[in-house]
């Protein structure tokens, strides 16, 4: 306390000298008595106290709280529900959005931002009534305005608010992780009510969801983003609402025969897959690709390995791929063996080129849904069957197997897992220097003569990958394109060794089941 220490410290220099007849009683030898008078009388001592309560009065009338602007004076005392708030705001974003309530008028804190500056300070809460800020009065101000005026504050910004009476829910929300399927910029969305509060994000990015409270704006992080402030993104819903307008054919400029078929364009069937006749597969106006519920999986040892799906155009090196995944490990990859109707030849045998059926039973296991895909050829049938998928997997292996892109989303179930690589082709201009001498088949008799790639074959290959990107890219897991056939090999090697190792984002129905 202040009091010891007097102008001339005379308190303090009584007090020191009367401790020794104080402590009298405890002291039993002379010497001890002598000691604690010659200690206590020391002016060493006496200094040293001294400078330890000049330190503890400097300290005991020093401030240490923030410097903030005084309270108005003008609070009503009987207002009792408007709360005065002080927030300290750095050079960060306030994380609050606000929006003008079109019956009252007022000025409401329509969202705060997971992370941002408010939520982090739990005073202000969506619904909350805005009457002031730093002393300005709000009620004839436009939204923008007041915007205007908190992204000019510096340092401590005070609102004058009146509560909302309602209470929010304090209960934690279970962490969601989506993947965007779709390209997203905040700065090119007409509808967003604030762009400086969006989030950017690209087709792939996975996105943790910190809020659905708002129906139509969702707020989200892209996950491994140290910012915790999260940004608005438009809610599946609403996004659907936007894009859902815009019916996209599914077979435009792919409806070519399996190219692991060999069928040349001049004799071009209808190419089927078993769920053909569903009414969604012309049109998937229904399937607006916006986000997909995901989650961590990793393949257990012992567990069946994921279906390895390849996409691509005709011609951009599909098979030579798989064929050097089969020659690299054997014993670990493997492709499927088609059904067919037509009879088999002499050199042939059953199951090693095609499981050779009868016409009637092959119409029987399409009627049953048996095949994934088939097609008909000079009166035969060929397709591929799910169980010839089924059995390589039971047998520990990779199955690999190209499709028409058009057939992903029925193989994606929790049984195979699939993992979409897309091999796509390099500009037309390398087409012409690495593919000039190349061959490819270009006719179906089984006898069907390789044949160079013409001009047309090259602009057909870039534009069917376009389209492909276009209307299924957010299928696919991993985009390779097949410049050098080594270089792709490699990275596709490799992107398969992480999918048996390591752990994937994958659909969350897939866990589930």
């Amino acid at each position: 306390s202040p009091a010891l220490a007097t102008t001339k410290y005379t308190g303090l220099y009584e007090l020191l000298a009367a401790l020794p007849s104080q402590l009298q009683p405890h002291v039993s030898h002379p010497e001890d008595n002598t000691f604690l008078q010659d200690m206590f009388g020391a002016k060493s001592l006496r200094s040293l106290v001294k400078g330890i309560l000049l330190v503890h009065d400097a300290v005991a009338q020093k401030s240490y709280d923030p410097e903030l602007p005084p309270l108005p004076e003008d609070i009503n005392e009987e207002e009792d529900s408007v709360k005065i708030i002080r927030l300290v705001k750095n050079k960060e974003p306030l994380g609050a959005t606000i929006r003008r309530d079109e019956h009252t008028g007022s000025i409401l804190v329509a969202r705060i931002m997971r992370g941002g500056a408010a939520d982090r300070s739990g005073l202000i809460h969506v619904g909350d009534e805005l009457k002031e800020v730093n002393g300005i009065p709000v009620d004839d101000k436009k939204p923008e305005e007041i915007i205007h005026i908190l992204a000019q504050s510096e340092g401590a910004i005070t609102f004058k608010v009146v509560p909302d009476v309602k209470e929010e829910a304090s209960t934690k929300e279970p962490k969601v992780f989506v993947k965007a399927l779709f390209d997203y910029d905040p700065n090119e969305d007409k509808a967003i009510p604030c762009k400086e509060a969006g989030l950017t994000f690209k087709k792939g990015f996975i996105l943790q969801i910190m809020s659905q409270d708002d129906a139509t704006w969702w707020q989200a992080k892209v996950e491994g983003d140290a910012n915790p402030r999260a940004g608005l993104i438009p809610s599946k819903q609403f996004q659907e609402r936007k894009d859902g307008k815009y019916g996209v054919p599914n077979k435009q400029a792919i409806a070519g025969f399996r190219r692991s078929f060999h069928l040349s364009r001049r004799d071009r069937k209808t190419n089927k897959s078993m769920y053909e006749s569903k009414k969604s597969e012309m049109y998937d106006t229904a399937d607006v690709p916006t986000y997909e519920e995901v989650t961590l999986y990793r393949r257990q040892s012992g567990a069946k390995h994921r279906l390895v799906l390849l996409v691509g155009p005709p011609g951009v090196g599909l098979n030579e791929l798989k064929k050097k995944l089969l020659i690299s490990d054997p014993q670990h990859f493997s492709v499927t063996i088609p059904h067919t109707s037509r009879a088999k030849r002499n050199q042939e045998s059953d199951g090693v080129e095609y499981h050779f059926i009868s016409k009637h039973l092959f119409e029987t296991d399409i009627h049953n849904n048996k095949f994934i895909e088939y097609g008909e050829y000079k009166g035969n049938y060929y397709g591929t069957s799910l169980d010839s998928i089924r059995s390589i997997l039971s047998k520990n292996k990779v199955c690999l197997f190209d499709v028409q892109p058009q057939t992903i989303k029925h193989l994606r179930t929790a049984e195979f897992k699939p993992f979409v690589v897309f091999v796509k082709p390099p500009t037309t201009e390398r087409l012409r220097e690495t593919r000039k001498n190349a061959k490819h088949i270009s006719g179906k008799d089984d006898k069907g003569s390789a044949k160079p790639f013409t001009e047309e074959d090259f602009e057909a290959m870039v534009s069917t990958a376009q389209t492909m990107e276009t209307q299924y890219g957010h299928l696919f897991d991993k985009v390779i394109v097949n410049d050098s056939l080594l270089e792709a090999f490699s990275e596709l090697q490799l992107a398969l060794k992480k999918v048996k190792m390591e752990t994937q984002w994958v659909p969350v129905s897939w866990t589930h089941s």
